[in-house]
């Protein structure tokens, strides 16, 4: 099938003669700027997706999807609640817990901490502590043997280690007659873990449901239930809906409420690098403006001829919509091909750049995620292909009106 001529004459004059190689540079440098700014902007919306999942998966190795709370700070028949709410087709498992203020003192260093009692085999199915221990195992939890695991930074505020006891102070005292004491008891480190979050590996100590309970007097109460869902972004209506069906009062968070702040912030920012970097694929895209207006005017002869031989003024639009087109596809291509590989191989090629600066770009005391992970996400190709191909067609109609708007007469008058 023979090709329109419109097609085949923006195809030729895509190939420079000997007397307009300057033509010809521009649209390479506009080719290598569209391709630059389409792979920084995979490679960046593939960081900050990355990112995003690290954080995610770093904040419900300790918080859970779905938390229902007693309305008073207590629940009477926990097992009841978690009966009821796992009959929600998406809860795939549920478990008790007891949060309490406390502090923690080991020699003469004193820490505030969140203290949780949790049943470690229930534990299990709603946190991901297990693969984060550091020492000991999330089983050393046993009733009445009155064990602690804590978070790393924690244990190093301490200065303890596995096997040191350090002493829980209780914010219920006991009213003696010579005033309110603090409750205190001796605990046994039997482990640590770390999440890589400064808040919970600072902050966070576990230790045994009854144990929680003896020590802040709730005989079988809880503090509440946590869920675990099948699908974790269906989280805020499965809370809605559990609100609404549970026959207690009870408050019901899910983790999307509890840490909305880290999450916001990366989709925010996410969001603003997307349009700071569209800006440098439309400066690449609109030099295809300067490329086709210095060819119009070099080509303003073949232009008049082909206008004497009938082509309208829409196929000589057409031929350098073409030539346009075929630059920012180009350009396109390249970058997508450049911005995909990298973004596959960020946890490579960082490393490397690392290794050869003799520096880290994120220091581990610094930022809660150390190295640059990366998640590529072919919704976020398809729409950067699409936003830079648009661009580039966009730039490609002033200098294509111009092309067709020009008078045969005039130009072929000094030739």
């Amino acid at each position: 099938m023979a090709l329109p001529y419109e097609l085949l004459i923006g195809l030729r004059y895509t190939r420079a003669k000997k007397h307009n190689h300057f033509i010809s540079f521009i649209s390479l440098i506009s080719m290598l700027g569209i391709a630059l700014g389409v792979a920084a902007l995979i490679v960046v919306l593939s960081v900050m997706n990355g990112f995003q999942t690290e954080l995610r998966s770093r904040i419900l190795a300790v918080v859970s999807h779905v938390q229902i709370t007693g309305s008073s700070g207590e629940m009477v028949g926990w097992q009841f609640v978690a009966e009821q709410a796992a009959g929600h087709p998406q809860v795939l498992a549920a478990a008790p817990f007891v949060q309490a203020q406390a502090m923690l003192s080991y020699g003469q260093a004193v820490r505030g901490a969140m203290v949780r009692g949790i049943l470690p085999d229930q534990e299990d199915r709603v946190a991901d502590f297990r693969p984060h221990m550091k020492s000991g195992k999330l089983d050393d939890l046993q009733p009445d043997s009155f064990n602690i695991i804590l978070g790393s930074e924690l244990a190093r505020a301490l200065d303890v280690l596995v096997g040191d006891r350090v002493t829980l102070i209780a914010p219920q005292g006991v009213v003696t007659p010579a005033g309110v004491i603090p409750r205190l008891k001796t605990f046994n480190v039997v482990g640590l873990f770390e999440v890589g979050m400064y808040e919970y590996d600072s902050g966070l100590a576990l230790i045994h449901l009854a144990d929680a309970q003896r020590l802040y007097r709730m005989d079988d109460r809880v503090s509440g239930v946590r869920l675990k869902l099948d699908d974790l972004f269906k989280a805020p209506q499965v809370a809605r809906t559990l609100a609404a069906s549970l026959p207690i009062n009870a408050f019901i968070s899910d983790w999307t409420r509890s840490h909305a702040n880290f999450f916001r912030a990366v989709q925010i920012e996410k969001n603003m690098m997307f349009i700071i970097l569209s800006l440098i694929v439309a400066v690449a895209a609109f030099n295809i403006v300067s490329t086709l207006v210095m060819a119009v005017t070099d080509k303003q002869a073949d232009i008049a001829i082909l206008r004497t031989l009938g082509a309208s003024p829409m196929s000589i639009m057409m031929v350098f919509i073409v030539q346009g087109a075929l630059i920012g596809f180009i350009g396109l291509g390249l970058g997508v091909a450049g911005g995909v590989a990298l973004a596959l191989n960020v946890d490579v090629v960082v490393p490397f750049i690392e290794r050869m600066l003799g520096t880290q770009f994120l220091a581990k005391e610094v930022y809660y995620i150390s190295n640059l992970p990366s998640e590529l996400q072919w919704s976020d190709v398809t729409t950067i292909v699409s936003v830079a191909f648009v661009l580039a067609l966009v730039a490609t109609i002033y200098p294509s009106w111009r092309a067709s708007r020009v008078n045969p007469a005039e130009a072929l008058r000094y030739e």
